[in-house]
């Protein structure tokens, strides 16, 4: 007998090494690795507008920290009078005898009128003066109101309520004006009344004054972001396995509140860098012969009538500066949190 030949109808069997799996068409290949961090950043480069700022910003950055070294190789300082080394840089009536300032090839933003003091390493050193008086006040800011939001948001009850009001009755007060009077209080507990303040204090003070009172605003609005968390399902059982709160708060929270720390930031360092300029524009910051954007912007408004160009090159650059990373500061936002396009 011969053996039974297999019908035609009958079904073959396949085996589940014979189907070979593709990817779906549909998913982006390899977004499924991405990090939240990759994918803001992939966000962030797409934006034109974001970058551009990103450049300005890192090339004042640069130049207030090689201010010293461009000073040297340019050959000038920002504090000596050079119009008394050279009488003829100055007319009659103590303003550059130079068209547009007195700008040349020896001195390239021109001259101050009445004193002579070269602008471009004049200017150097008041970016370099005053972005570090405001980024040092926007840091400090920022970890005073994470520390206290976060903490009164987590611990709740007594805490928060005191926290809370205290918070209301710092965003209550007019901060201008008590920037203002504040000053003076501050360098009272340093020096006597009548005796000269040092730089040093003034840009301390500075620091101090904006912290105190620009805390209260990025402390509220975590403090509402740790009251929805703590109730979440991660902190419960983060407590329930015995960790302690300082491991919630760093390994649980913060790295939740990430995205609204960022962006905080970024708009608090302009507001700081105008804050600080209008109180040396005021005389209660940085005073002449400190460079500083207010002081050159106090000390151009004596001359505008008659020589707009010492105020045109620090007046310019502060805007340029403050424009660019507000533009920034909402190109981050948008990249960390794509709904806020919406």
């Amino acid at each position: 007998m011969t053996p039974p030949t297999p019908s035609a109808a009958a079904p073959l069997e396949v085996t589940d090494a014979s189907v070979e799996t593709s990817p779906s068409p549909s998913t982006p290949k390899g977004s499924e690795s991405r990090s939240p961090g990759r994918l803001a950043w992939t966000r962030f480069k797409r934006d034109k507008t974001g970058v551009i700022s990103a450049y300005i910003v890192i090339f004042f950055v640069v130049i207030s920290v090689a201010a010293p070294l461009i000073a040297k190789l340019y050959g000038k300082d920002p504090y000596t009078t050079y119009a008394s080394q050279d009488p003829n840089l100055l007319n009659a009536f103590s303003y550059p005898a130079g068209p547009n300032g007195g700008m040349s090839g020896d001195f390239w933003f021109g001259i101050e009128p009445q004193l002579g003091r070269d602008v471009f390493t004049f200017l150097l050193y008041a970016i370099r003066n005053s972005l570090g008086i405001a980024a040092a006040a926007a840091v400090l800011t920022t970890v005073l109101g994470v520390l206290i939001g976060v903490t009164a948001g987590y611990l709740g009850g007594k805490v928060d309520y005191f926290v809370g009001r205290i918070i209301d009755i710092l965003l209550s007060f007019p901060s201008t004006l008590f920037f203002i009077a504040f000053m003076p209080v501050v360098f009272g507990f340093f020096v006597a009344p009548d005796d000269n303040i040092p730089t040093s204090l003034r840009a301390f003070a500075l620091i101090i004054v904006l912290s105190f009172f620009g805390w209260s605003s990025i402390a509220r609005l975590l403090r509402g972001q740790v009251l929805g968390l703590r109730e979440r399902e991660f902190i419960e059982a983060a407590k329930i396995t015995g960790a302690s709160p300082m491991r919630i708060v760093f390994k649980e929270l913060l790295p939740n509140l990430w995205t609204p720390i960022i962006i905080q930031f970024t708009l608090l360092l302009p507001l700081y860098v105008t804050s600080e300029a209008g109180l040396s524009f005021l005389g209660v910051g940085m005073i002449d012969p400190t460079p500083d954007w207010g002081v050159m912007i106090a000390r151009g408004a004596q001359f505008y009538t008659e020589d707009f160009t010492f105020m045109l090159f620090p007046g310019l650059s502060m805007v340029i500066f403050v424009l660019a990373f507000n533009l920034l500061g909402d190109s981050v936002r948008d990249a960390l949190d794509p709904k806020s396009r919406r």
